[in-house]
């Protein structure tokens, strides 16, 4: 699916350092998105958005997934 989305769609480079640097990173490099941080264990929702990029983080605020477009 992020295949259909333009711009670059992961940042696998981005896991393990801290989120808010990651999020700017990540809308730096494909301004069509908007990353939003998210703590590890919350809900979100499952619907596919080709603007939006799921930060995930841990309690001291580390990604601990790849980010991605969806």
């Amino acid at each position: 699916m992020s295949s259909d989305c333009e711009g670059k769609s992961s940042w696998p480079e981005l896991v393990g350092t801290q989120g808010e640097t990651a999020a700017a990173t990540i809308e730096r490099e494909n301004p069509l998105v908007t990353a939003q941080i998210v703590l590890e264990g919350s809900s979100v929702d499952q619907t596919f958005d080709c603007t939006r990029v799921w930060v995930w983080v841990n309690d001291n605020g580390l990604v601990t997934r790849t980010p991605v477009i969806g």
